[in-house]
């Protein structure tokens, strides 16, 4: 009985020393398993930082060279700009340096114009004066020494009214180079005459008589009310508030030391050479 209790014993012995043999193994492949699924793990998490480290940096880059080629589109933009008024300032200055040769011809041509109208004006009266002498001459012998003394007066008070006349209208300006003569501005004749109705005109043409901001040529200004008479500084009336083209607005054509000059939202015609107002309309413009 003994022995067989001995026998099962080392039976059971033996066959629970085999199987923890056999467990043993199985744990040890299941660890390194394991491991090598951490490890697998390990490698794709690694993989998947890289990827998304390499793909941010690409995105910075993306981003570096739209940025780069933006600012590059801005100063290409920004140099046809500065060109493109460059061109405009050199046409502009082109065009009012062509606006002043017209306008001194058209001086010109009127100083031209009023010199060979005082010489015919001196031929009439020097015929004038030659048959008055050879009427004179010629009189009735019965014309009394105090009736030719009436005749002779009325006719020295004509002449020299006349004379006095023409010498009122007259003036001379210095350009620089040389004298030259023109007639005094009268600011009432042009207004007679229904071609230059600018009122009307500007009525159906709202929009050609808005110029924008007035800029004074000093800051601190601001609006005078000016009238006939009033002399201005050279800076208000440089060319850059001239009206070159005074047809445009229905206002006469200027000539002489004469220029129709923007203040605010009137209209003034200055002398250039002495900086007088010759004439003024109030609330020209809008």
């Amino acid at each position: 009985m003994t022995l067989t209790r001995l026998m099962k014993g080392s039976a059971l012995s033996a066959l629970a020393a085999a199987m923890a043999m056999t467990a043993l193994p199985a744990d040890a492949q299941a660890q390194e398993w394991r491991e090598r699924a951490n490890e697998i793990k390990q490698q794709r998490q690694q993989s998947r930082q890289d990827r998304r480290g390499d793909r941010r940096e690409a995105r910075q880059e993306r981003r570096g060279d739209r940025v780069e080629a933006r600012q590059e589109r801005r100063g290409d933009r920004r140099e046809a700009r500065q060109e493109r008024r460059e061109s405009r300032r050199d046409a502009r200055s082109e065009r009012r340096g062509d606006i002043n040769d017209r306008v001194q011809r058209r001086v010109e041509r009127r100083v031209a114009e009023d010199r060979r109208e005082r010489r015919a004006d001196r031929r009439v009266e020097r015929r004038e004066d030659r048959y008055e002498r050879n009427r004179t001459y010629r009189a009735d012998r019965n014309t009394t020494y105090r009736d030719q003394r009436r005749y002779d007066g009325r006719n020295a008070y004509r002449d020299g009214y006349r004379d006095g006349r023409r010498y009122d209208r007259r003036a001379r300006y210095y350009d620089g180079r040389r004298w030259h003569d023109y007639d005094r501005w009268d600011h009432r004749r042009w207004r007679d005459n229904d071609r230059y109705n600018w009122n009307r005109y500007r009525y159906n043409n709202r929009s050609l008589y808005r110029l924008g901001r007035y800029y004074a040529p000093y800051r601190d200004y601001s609006y005078r009310r000016l009238n006939i008479g009033f002399r201005l500084g050279s800076l208000f009336f440089g060319s850059r508030y001239w009206i070159n083209d005074p047809w445009q607005y229905r206002l006469p054509e200027v000539y002489g030391p004469y220029r129709w000059v923007r203040y605010y939202d009137d209209v003034l015609l200055v002398d250039i050479y002495s900086g007088e107002v010759v004439d003024v309309i109030h609330d020209f413009f809008w």
